[in-house]
């Protein structure tokens, strides 16, 4: 098992903010927009570098989708910036109308995704968020593992023409990958090479994937750990090159288990490579209010959770 190791761990909507403020460096057309969000989605530096690029919104987020959308009519590049739940569930119309169905050049920064949003509870804890983007003809998604990730996924989200949805978190979160990766929209990135599992992942399910691994090989069981930061357009050939290999596979992620990464693994294998797969995901149901932690603990969202899935994967491939 490949080591990883980390010195400092950051929120993954500070790589955001970093990465549009070096987006706005690099191309004077990107502009924000935000819904009375601006410290939670950490633009401040941004709004104090190129304060005539931003727009606040205010609370009404249906209206800042529509402005975005019209600011592509002039070549604009904009990051519309506001709490997960509010950037999918209550604009999804605008979304679809104005934005996706037009292919407007519009970027969805979604915040504070998933149950790691903690305390504020069940009714901000979107996740369905996922699945009601990837079902939009057109619409990217993309949603990071940590701060440098997430940096580089924001830099490279303005340089690519047409919607994308953006989504990170809240929570402090070790930060294990390059400061300097190439970020590649589409591509995944292999973690770990195994033979006997695959281990599919995406945002802060990927540390958790590779705590799950180090675990795995103390029972003797070599794992491939895949770190899926572009849901959709999923990077099929290397699923399917892994799994050929291991025959089995558990997907994991922050959001429901209906709809979500594992859906998409799970048409994929149906059509071309039917193999055993197991789930770690919240098993449709609403969240509640907590800490980021036991949040994660209680549903299932951990590296426990994902050795304990890898085993009984493992069962029913010997019985295939």
């Amino acid at each position: 098992m490949k080591k990883y190791t980390y010195s400092e761990s950051k929120d993954t909507r500070s790589g955001f903010g970093a990465g549009l403020l070096e987006a706005a460096r690099q191309n004077k057309n990107v502009v924000a927009l935000c819904a009375d969000l601006v410290g939670s989605l950490k633009m401040n530096d941004f709004i104090k570098a190129y304060p005539d690029r931003f727009f606040q919104i205010g609370i009404a987020e249906a209206n800042m989708m529509g402005i975005a959308a019209g600011l592509t009519i002039g070549g604009k590049i904009p990051f519309t910036g506001t709490f997960a739940n509010f950037s999918t569930g209550r604009v999804y119309d605008q979304i679809r109308q104005s934005i996706v169905y037009s292919d407007k050049n519009v970027k969805i920064a979604a915040s504070h995704a998933g149950l790691t949003l903690g305390e504020d509870g069940a009714t901000h804890q979107i996740l369905e968020d996922i699945g009601l983007m990837k079902m939009l003809p057109g619409m990217t998604v993309i949603n990071p593992c940590d701060y440098n990730q997430t940096k580089a996924a924001t830099i490279a989200v303005a340089k690519h023409q047409g919607p994308v949805y953006l989504r990170f978190g809240r929570p402090i979160v070790p930060v294990f990958t390059a400061e300097d990766q190439e970020f590649v929209i589409g591509k995944a990135v292999l973690l770990n090479s195994g033979v006997d599992v695959t281990i599919i992942a995406t945002g802060h399910l990927v540390w958790e994937a590779i705590r799950a691994g180090e675990e795995l090989e103390k029972l003797g069981i070599d794992a491939e750990i895949i770190n899926i930061h572009t849901i959709k357009p999923l990077d099929k050939e290397a699923v399917l090159a892994s799994i050929e290999k291991t025959g089995c596979v558990v997907t994991a992620e922050e959001h429901n288990r209906i709809g979500g990464l594992g859906d998409s693994i799970a048409q994929l294998l149906t059509k071309q490579m039917p193999v055993p797969q197991e789930y770690v995901a919240v098993d449709d149901s609403f969240g509640e209010s907590g800490t980021p932690r036991e949040l994660m603990d209680k549903y299932g969202l951990n590296a426990d959770a994902i050795v304990a899935s890898v085993l009984r994967v493992l069962k029913r491939k010997q019985l295939k």
